[in-house]
């Protein structure tokens, strides 16, 4: 009789529930984000969801339903589906999948699915759907904002060197050309220029202070290739000259001419930037080198920014790449620039560390595999 039916059905799940979810787990594995999780992981919710639709089933009543969400399973496996990195197709079809195996297990032991039972099996699944979808678009809309927030940060960070280099060069300029014939025109062209320099300048502080307590890592979209480690630093030095010029600070490129590095270049030209213009500010009177070298196993290339300035205290080395960390005598410092030496580099699946020792100097490397040989 129908009256049994839901019954029946929820007999048939309480004692087929593992058959049922193995059936599930196979189909289910199809799908791309599905392949490489293990058991738990894949499972989460849905052994306990056949519990709850168990529950509504004999009762007969869909008021149960609500009740049995109130512990929020579902909204829990929609945001543990970000983090597996399903698509929200995906998250949707792994709920049909288990709806189909229950019908094909009823359909297999003689049970006929209509009426309340039919209606009860779509409002448990439903609202599961409903719920882990709501959770999984605010997840995803969560992740997405910080992501940008932190990339504006780090882009921020990194406007602050050249903006600096702009600033001084034009002060420079201002400086040469005081006192000679027919110089007002280019000096009303320099105050207007260091003018917006300082109107950016502001922009980028205010950014950067609105994204200090920014604690996710960004996600980092690598395009490596071959690149000459040489002319990059060599150009890297001659961008910096004029904040390192005016405080007579020497830099020293001695990267082997034929060194090559298999690294995104944008994002290896920020390592450096940061490196180098984080070595100026505690230099401001000797010698910085910039040099790199081959691992003696042939797997990676070591560079290295080496310093004669006022080194950094012991207490400070071990968080010295976390954000928010900066110098307290550093006004203005955001902690950002050595943590996105570190992002970079781990990204590249490499590794930084750093020695110091105050009054004497500090020497920053870093790795970088190269590339996976093609045999």
């Amino acid at each position: 009789m129908e009256s049994d039916g839901p019954r029946r059905l929820a007999a048939l799940l309480r004692t087929e529930r593992d058959a049922c979810i193995s059936a599930w787990r196979k189909q289910v594995r199809e799908l791309p984000s599905a392949r490489h999780l293990d058991v738990p992981t894949l499972n989460d919710h849905m052994p306990g969801l056949l519990g709850e639709l168990c529950s509504a089933l004999e009762s007969h009543s869909e008021l149960t339903i609500p009740e049995a969400y109130q512990q929020g399973s579902a909204a829990a496996h929609g945001i543990q589906r970000v983090q597996d990195a399903f698509d929200i197709a995906e998250v949707v079809a792994e709920y049909n999948i288990l709806r189909g195996c229950i019908h094909d297990l009823a359909d297999s032991n003689g049970v006929v699915l209509q009426g309340k039972a039919f209606h009860i099996i779509n409002q448990v699944f439903d609202h599961a759907i409903g719920v882990a979808l709501q959770t999984y678009a605010t997840q995803r809309a969560l992740e997405v904002m910080r992501r940008r927030e932190e990339y504006l940060a780090f882009v921020a960070h990194d406007l602050r060197t050249p903006l600096t280099a702009i600033s001084l060069a034009g002060r420079v300029l201002e400086q040469d050309i005081a006192g000679r014939e027919n110089a007002s025109v280019a000096t009303r062209m320099l105050k207007s220029l260091r003018r917006n320099v300082q109107h950016l300048e502001r922009l980028v502080s205010k950014v950067l202070e609105e994204n200090t307590s920014l604690q996710t890592e960004i996600g980092v979209k690598l395009e490596r290739r071959e690149t000459d480690l040489w002319p990059l630093v060599e150009a890297l030095i001659h961008d910096l000259y004029p904040v390192a010029g005016t405080a007579s600070t020497h830099l020293l490129n001695t990267v082997p001419d034929e060194l090559t590095v298999y690294a995104d270049a944008s994002l290896l030209r920020r390592i450096l930037q940061n490196l180098i213009a984080n070595a100026i500010k505690y230099t401001p009177r000797g010698e910085i080198v910039i040099s790199a070298r081959e691992s003696d196993a042939g797997d990676s290339v070591e560079c290295t920014v080496t310093d004669n300035g006022t080194g950094i205290p012991a207490e400070f080395l071990e968080r010295i790449f976390e954000k928010g960390e900066t110098d307290s005598e550093n006004e203005g410092g955001t902690g950002l620039g050595l943590a996105i030496v570190k992002t970079f580099a781990e990204a590249h699946g490499g590794r930084v560390s750093v020695e110091s020792t105050e009054g004497v100097g500090s020497t920053f490397r870093f790795w970088l595999p190269n590339a996976p040989s093609r045999i």
